[in-house]
């Protein structure tokens, strides 16, 4: 399925404004806000800490599915798609990212 298809799968995001991925040392590493443009990142991100946790691994492997034909172009590409370039690094490093979610 394309990603457009793979969205629509997800849960609603409406009730939030944006998400925060922490990084193991307490620092946050980036925030997802709920916008064109993000909005997308953001019910990826979401739904994926509802299932795992966290986002580690297995949820950025499961996240990469998701992102479907964009994640072979940021694979050609590194920095045209941040939100799928911090997935592949993810499994890539072994760590894992706390995420802390912001309500409207």
């Amino acid at each position: 399925m394309s990603f457009a298809d793979n969205l629509k799968q997800l849960p609603s995001v409406a009730h939030l404004s944006a998400l925060q991925l922490i990084d193991p040392q307490g620092q946050i590493l980036a925030t997802i806000e709920n916008k064109p443009g993000q909005a997308g990142s953001l019910a990826v991100y979401a739904a994926l800490a509802a299932k795992h946790g966290s986002i580690n691994a297995a949820a950025a492997q499961e996240g990469l599915d998701i992102y479907a034909e964009h994640t072979a172009d940021a694979r050609v590409f590194p920095g045209k798609h941040p939100n799928i370039d911090r997935l592949i690094q993810v499994i890539e490093s072994g760590t894992s990212l706390s995420v802390t979610l912001l309500a409207q």
